[in-house]
C-alpha cells in the first residue's frame, strides 16, 4: 500500500496506527496530530449524515445513529469532494445493518430523505405555460401519445411502510400536526412523491395507482399507456387528479409526440 493509501485507510479508521513517516515541523508529536485530524474528518462526516437523515436519527436517538453512521464512514469513506452527495447509499447500509433490524422501516425513511436531499439539489427547469398545456389537453386524438418530461427533482419511493406518515410525525410543519407515531399503522404500505415546487421540496403520500402513473412518464412512457398501467394497478385511478397533481405543482417541463426522439 502505497503512503497515500495508507493514509486515507487509517484516516477512516480509527483503530490503525498513526501512518508512519509523518513529520510535524513544530516538534509535535505526529500521532496525536493525526488523531485530532482524524477526529475532525470522520466527525464532519458523521454530522453531514446527521444533516442528510434527521428523521432516521430521531427514530433511532443520536448515540445509536452516530454509532451506526460511525460505522458508515469507516466501510465507506467518500469518493466525491460533493459532501451533499456523502451518503447516497446510507439507507442499503442501514438496510443490511443487523442492530437497526428493530425498526424494519428505517431503511425507507432514509431512502425517502435522501430523495429530499437529491431534489433540493437538482438542476431547475421551467414548467410548460399552461396555456400550452390546456391546447394539448384540448386534442384527444393525439393525447393519448404525448409523452411528458418531468422535473428533474421528481422521485418516487414504493414502500411496504408508512413512510411519509412516519416520515411526517417528525415535522414540526403546521400542515402535518396531528399526526403521530404511535397511532401509524406500520403494516400499511405508502407510495411517496418527493418533487421541488419553487425553492420548497415537498413530500406527498400517492395512492399505487398515480405512483405507477408518474413512474411511466418519468420514462418516458406515452400518456395513453402510463394511464393503462395505472388503471391495471388501481381500477379506480383518476388520470386527470394525477395530471392536476403535477401541473399544480410545476412538473410538467415538456409536451412532446410520442414519435419524437
Amino acid at each position: 500500500m502505497n503512503t497515500q493509501a495508507s493514509f486515507a485507510s487509517a484516516l477512516f479508521d480509527s483503530e490503525q496506527p498513526c501512518p508512519a513517516d509523518l513529520y510535524c515541523g513544530n516538534g509535535a508529536d505526529p500521532a496525536s496530530r493525526f488523531a485530532v485530524y482524524r477526529n475532525n474528518v470522520q466527525s464532519s462526516l458523521i454530522n453531514a449524515l446527521a444533516d442528510a437523515y434527521p428523521v432516521v436519527a430521531q427514530l433511532v436517538g443520536d448515540e445509536f445513529f452516530r454509532a451506526m453512521a460511525a460505522l458508515y464512514v469507516r466501510c465507506f469513506p467518500p469518493t466525491s469532494a460533493v459532501l451533499s452527495d456523502y451518503g447516497h447509499d446510507f439507507a442499503d447500509f442501514i438496510g443490511g445493518f443487523p442492530p437497526a433490524a428493530g425498526v424494519p422501516y428505517l431503511a425507507d425513511v432514509a431512502r425517502l430523505e435522501r430523495l429530499r436531499v437529491t431534489a433540493y439539489h437538482a438542476a431547475d427547469a421551467c414548467p410548460v405555460p399552461l396555456a400550452q398545456l390546456a391546447t394539448a389537453m384540448a386534442e384527444p386524438q393525439t393525447l393519448g401519445q404525448l409523452r411528458l418530461e418531468l422535473h428533474p427533482s421528481l422521485g418516487l419511493l414504493n414502500s411496504p411502510y408508512p413512510v411519509v406518515d412516519v416520515w411526517a410525525a417528525h415535522q414540526g410543519d403546521d400542515d402535518w400536526q396531528g399526526v403521530d407515531l404511535k397511532n401509524i399503522d406500520l403494516c400499511q404500505g405508502q407510495s411517496a412523491l418527493v418533487l421541488r415546487h419553487e425553492l420548497e421540496v415537498e413530500v406527498f403520500a400517492i395512492d399505487a395507482g398515480v405512483a405507477c402513473f408518474i413512474h411511466a412518464l418519468h420514462h418516458s412512457q406515452p400518456l395513453q399507456v402510463a394511464a393503462a398501467n395505472a388503471l391495471a394497478v388501481d381500477p379506480a385511478f383518476e388520470p386527470s387528479q394525477a395530471l392536476a397533481l403535477l401541473i399544480g405543482r410545476g412538473a410538467i417541463t415538456r409536451l412532446s409526440p410520442h414519435s419524437e426522439v
